[in-house]
């Protein structure tokens, strides 16, 4: 008779395949957010072809904000970074800081804007632009052949360097309506201007009143628009507060088309005691392509932090009521995802 082999050595396998499993498993729930390292701010999230892209401000003190990087990922969760896309020897005009990135694609060519100088409203009637640090720049716009750059300055100076309607001239957004225009909404300072893009990106095509702009402010905008369209509404998008502290956070308007009126709604993204992190605002919205689920990316400060500029790029989940009205945004760790980064 053959003798028994023993299985108590069996079950120990079994019980060590069990917990590798549950390990395994426990790894697919991992936290996405923030959703790659670094001080990164003011995130402008697009697809282009089948990638996702995350452009953000170099969340650091002026004389170091000087260039951008760029993310780019296939999943939402592997995030593949496109170091120095962009900086100031590509920009000769750029002297003091660029920030707030955004993109659009035109006829095979990628355009960045973005703002620089952190330009000033003159405080006395006369000034030379070019020898004061603070008095010249505005929005800028470079060009590439690719997402990833390299981006080279298209003009040669900027696209806006004066006041119009007392809006700073930064923070930019360029919105493709359906029909094919390019709305450009910006402004800083609590006041929204909106102009439209020529046909090579040079300049503005005047309304009918001849002027380059006009000004859409909604109740308690600051600063970083945004538009997306869905089902035929058009959601008009701002952060309020200030930047520096925890009264930043996110506000919308719906309405029938680009131009609005837009009449504020209400809060969406905010951060509340006991949450997670501080100052969440200056987003974007992404939506899955082929599907109604819309994500958005916004910067936030972890907790424990006292530093203005160490702020984090993170995505979470944006959710729509049956009136087509937004819920407020939950700020978590997860993320938009459960699987694992790798």
């Amino acid at each position: 008779m053959k003798p028994i082999k023993p299985i108590f050595p069996y079950l120990c396998f079994l019980l060590v395949v069990n917990v590798q499993s549950q390990i395994k498993s426990a790894d697919t729930t991992e936290n996405n957010n923030p959703i790659f390292e670094g001080w990164y701010a003011d995130p402008e999230g697009v697809i282009f072809d089948d990638t996702y892209w995350v452009y953000p401000t170099f969340s650091d003190d002026y004389d170091k904000q000087l260039h951008f990087d760029a993310f780019s990922s296939k999943d939402l969760v592997n995030w593949h970074k496109h170091e120095r896309i962009l900086d100031t020897t590509n920009i000769k005009w750029l002297r003091q800081a660029l920030w707030a990135p955004s993109i659009i694609e035109k006829e095979d060519k990628y355009f960045l804007f973005f703002g620089a100088n952190d330009i000033q409203r003159p405080g006395r009637d006369s000034f030379d632009p070019k020898n004061d640090i603070n008095h010249y720049g505005g929005i800028g716009v470079a060009v590439a052949d690719n997402p990833e750059g390299p981006f080279e300055d298209y003009l040669g100076k900027p696209l806006i360097s004066d006041f119009y309607n007392d809006a700073q001239p930064i923070d930019q957004f360029v919105f493709k309506d359906i029909e094919g225009t390019y709305y450009f909404f910006y402004g800083g300072w609590s006041h929204c201007n909106l102009g439209r893009l020529n046909e090579n990106f040079t300049g503005f095509i005047p309304w009918d009143d001849g002027n380059l702009f006009k000004e859409i402010t909604p109740e308690g905008y600051v600063e970083g628009p945004f538009m997306f369209v869905r089902k035929g509404i058009y959601y008009f998008m701002w952060s309020e507060g200030g930047w520096t502290n925890g009264s930043y956070k996110v506000a919308y308007a719906m309405s029938d088309n680009a131009m609005g009126p837009y009449k504020r709604i209400g809060t969406i993204l905010e951060s509340k005691e006991g949450d997670i992190a501080t100052g969440a605002g200056h987003h974007s919205v992404i939506r899955k392509p082929n599907t109604d689920d819309w994500i958005m990316v916004y910067h936030r400060r972890p907790i424990p932090n006292k530093d203005r500029d160490h702020r984090v790029t993170c995505m979470d989940k944006m959710e729509f009521n049956g009136d087509g009205t937004i819920k407020p945004i939950k700020m978590t760790f997860e993320g938009v995802t459960g699987t694992s980064k790798k």
